[in-house]
């Protein structure tokens, strides 16, 4: 009796490049050099009370919670106090930083040529409705029906 062993090989996957740029997770230090001035002058700390968390740590917070989907409670302590990040996104928000951010992103777009304005696409995450949400009106009973 003999045994034969069959030794498959394969050749590696040859990946083309792609001219695709990277997800971003965390906010590159050129980008967040462009934040940065935007941050100091529509959001300056306050001369008084309590300290501010770290603007970048919270931006990469409020990403990763974007991104992710996660509720701010899951957002991963590196990022700071989940609660001090949402405060901080609700007053960036409130005062339009993320409409500024936008924008700029959008200018050096349009400088790279990176902008096909022919084509445009927009994601959505539904969630479910907490304990049943709103109800508009009863629902009426529906009699048997007879044959």
């Amino acid at each position: 009796m003999t045994m034969t062993t069959t030794i498959a090989t394969t050749e590696p996957e040859v990946r083309e490049k792609s001219d695709t740029l990277p997800t971003i997770w965390r906010v590159p230090d050129e980008l967040w050099d462009k934040i940065k001035r935007i941050l100091d002058q529509y959001d300056p700390p306050k001369r008084m009370g309590r300290k501010r968390i770290d603007q970048r740590k919270a931006l990469d917070g409020v990403i990763f919670r974007m991104r992710t989907g996660c509720q701010w409670n899951q957002l991963p302590k590196g990022f700071g106090d989940d609660s001090s990040v949402h405060r901080t996104f609700q007053r960036w928000e409130r005062l339009g930083i993320f409409d500024r951010i936008w924008a700029t992103l959008i200018e050096g777009c349009e400088e790279l040529g990176g902008v096909d304005w022919q084509w445009q696409a927009a994601d959505a995450m539904l969630g479910k409705a907490r304990l049943g949400g709103i109800k508009l009106a009863p629902t009426r009973r529906i009699g048997r029906r007879k044959a």
